[in-house]
This record gives structure tokens, sequence and C-alpha cells, in this order.
């Protein structure tokens, strides 16, 4: 599969490194997009001697999009980098050519119903390989591995969990925070409840600001707190034989003093109906956007421990990511496009089974994403773990 095309769909701001990268090993990547303007400010940062195809999509055209099927051939990758609501359009036209889809969301029902007709059609559809959801499924399946081997899951032991990430500026401000884009998805997702396990049991917090804690990484205290349904990912980080599972949360990371900075935003955001969020989206991308060439930051932590029942500690690790950047290698878009790079040499050396995959769960091949990501720039830092 080596030699089949790599077909890179936007040229956003999250898709820059990954895409390079790409085209740096291999000289079969054409990037769709709408105009060439982004292509042709990446084609400059290209190392010497490399380059990548540019051709125009727009979804909305049947002509562009038939002419983008007489392109790819069967057992091509086509990465979609569009939004969410998108990929199920990318994954109908990868059905009909026979190619493999890399997206770097979270699967949604409609990705999921697909699961058969790319088993029958031999076909990958890779999902969740950017940074969250991605990098933070690769350290919990090697964490989760790690401690088996120790001995420490299993054993009726007191097992607490905990995944955290947030994209923050590099410079802290009053307002604690920044925006790469449109505000509204951010002020949209604090609206929506999240479930996680707290204390042995499940938990239901309607509002995320009234469960924020602190989290100590490396001696820099940050505010976090659960995001989405946590529950689901028992099972898929191989934790659901634990008994004794105390903490299972998978959260968003944020600077400290943020809940004290957002207070005004939170009262906003309860009264607020779609029209008057917009408006609040508006005036916080005018006062709190980054700034052309302005760093921002990733933050990814991800630790296990086992207790015995006097609390003791029989086992624990962690694996933490801090990355800056700025201009077109941000944090956010190294860590999310070198991801996705990852993904997309995965599928290319048949990795992945046939069918719609939420991630990557072998601990084996999470370790050899991460050598990849190491060789690409982005690093970790392990305690009581082997990378």
């Amino acid at each position: 599969m080596a030699d089949h095309r790599i077909h890179w769909i936007g040229a956003g701001l999250a898709s820059g490194p990954g895409l390079v990268a790409l085209a740096a090993e291999t000289s079969a990547v054409t990037l769709w997009d709408m105009t060439d303007d982004r292509a042709q400010f990446l084609k400059k940062q290209m190392p010497e001697g490399t380059s990548f195809e540019f051709a125009a999509l727009n979804l909305g055209d049947r002509g562009s999009v038939e002419n983008f099927k007489n392109h790819v051939n069967a057992g091509d990758v086509i990465v979609s980098m569009l939004p969410a609501t998108l990929h199920i359009a990318v994954a109908d036209m990868a059905l009909e050519v026979g190619a493999h889809v890399v997206t770097s969301s979270y699967v949604d029902e409609a990705m999921r119903a697909l699961d058969g007709a790319a088993k029958d059609h031999g076909l990958s559809f890779v999902n969740e390989v950017g940074l969250d959801p991605g990098i933070d499924h690769l350290l919990a399946h090697i964490l989760v591995d790690e401690a088996k081997k120790a001995g420490a899951l299993g054993k009726g032991h007191e097992i607490e969990f905990v995944s955290h990430c947030g994209g923050i500026p590099a410079e802290n401000t009053d307002f604690t925070y920044k925006f790469s884009w449109t505000p509204f998805g951010v002020l949209k997702a604090l609206t929506n409840p999240a479930r996680c396990i707290d204390a042995g049991r499940e938990k239901l917090v309607e509002k995320v600001w009234h469960d924020v804690s602190s989290l100590d990484i490396a001696g820099e205290t940050f505010e976090v707190y659960p995001n989405r349904n946590s529950l689901p990912y028992v099972e898929e980080y191989g934790l659901d034989g634990e008994a004794n599972l105390k903490t299972f949360v998978r959260g968003t990371l944020r600077l400290g003093g943020w809940k004290e900075a957002w207070a005004d935003i939170f009262t906003q955001v309860e009264t607020l109906d779609a029209d008057g969020l917009k408006a609040l989206s508006e005036k916080l991308w005018a006062d709190h956007a980054y700034m052309d060439g302005e760093e921002d930051r990733v933050v990814l932590y991800v630790a296990l421990i086992a207790r015995d029942a006097d609390g003791n500690i029989i086992w624990s690790g962690s694996l933490a990511l801090d990355e800056v950047g700025s201009g077109w290698q941000t944090a956010m878009a190294r860590t999310v496009s070198l991801t996705v790079a990852q993904a997309v040499k995965a599928v290319r050396r048949r990795a992945f089974t046939p069918g719609v995959h939420a991630a990557l769960t072998d601990p084996t091949e999470a370790k050899v994403w991460l050598r990849g990501l190491k060789d690409a720039g982005v690093t970790m830092r392990a305690e009581n773990v082997e990378i």
C-alpha cells in the first residue's frame, strides 16, 4: 500500500505540520482545498526537493466532487481535516472509490454505522487520531499495558485513572485563555453535561464549571474539569474488569485561575440563546484571539494509580506532553496533524483491520507512533513507564 496516494483534504490551521511531514517522506501526496492560497504558503515550508500536488475541491459542487473521485484510486488514503460534520460525505466517497479514511474527530453514530460497509470493502476508516482525541488514547493504552505487566490490575486494587488535555496560551493573561478560531464551539461545549467515575460511582456533571479541581504537573498548578462522557472509555482502555475502579475521568485542562476569570462567561452561557451565544462569541474573538506569530501551548497529562486497601500506592505511572509553538507550527497544529500523519503511515502499512476504528488500541503500535512523534520533535515526559 506504500505506493498508494495520500489525498489530504483541508489546508486549515491544523493541517500544515502533518502534511509537510508526509510530503517530505513521499511524493505521493495531493492537497485538496477550495483555493490554493494556503497550499502555496505550505509549499514554501517544504524541505528543498520535496513538494505535493494541489487540486481544488468543493464538496458543494457535483462536478468538483466527481473530479476528486476520478483522481482517487482503490487503496489510496483520504485524510479529512474538514469540520466533523463533513466526514461522512468523505467516507461515502471513499466507499465508492475503495479508499481508506483518516480523521482526527470523535466517531459519531453516522460514522459508526459505516463499519459493516467498510469491512465489506476491505477498508479502514480510522478516527480519533489527533491530540484529544488521539495522543491521549495512545498514552492511556500504554499506561494500562504497563500496569498489567506490573501485576497492578485485576487484583481488586483501587484504581484511579485521569486524562486531561488543553490548549492554552503560552503566556498567561488575566483571561487565562485565547482562541485560535471562533469561540462559539468552546461556549457550546460548556453547556454540555459530562459523565465520569468519581469515588467509585458514576457521576453526572450538569455544568462543567461546577466541578473544577486543581491538578499539579511538574510543579505547575492547572485547573481541570470533566469533558463529554468518559464512561465508554473504561472498556475501550481495558479497565472494565476492575471491580474497584475509584476514579475514571477524561477532562479538559486550563490555566490556574480559569474558573474565576470566566465567572461572568458562565453566567452568560446559562442564560443566552443561540443568537446571544453568537454575539458573545464575536466579542470574545475580538478581545481574546491569538495574534499573528503569538505562541500557543498544549498540555496533556495521563496517569494511572493502583492502591491497596490501606491506600498505599501499589503502582503508578504517568505520561505527559507540554508543547509550545507559533505561526503555521502552533502546538495545536503540530500535535494534531503529526499524529494524523502517523495514522496515515499506519494505514499504509496495514496496521488497522478493515472497519471503523476509534483511534489505536495496540500499545506496541502506540509506542511506534510516539517514536514517530518524537522524531518529528514532539516529546513526552514519562514516569515509571517505558516509551
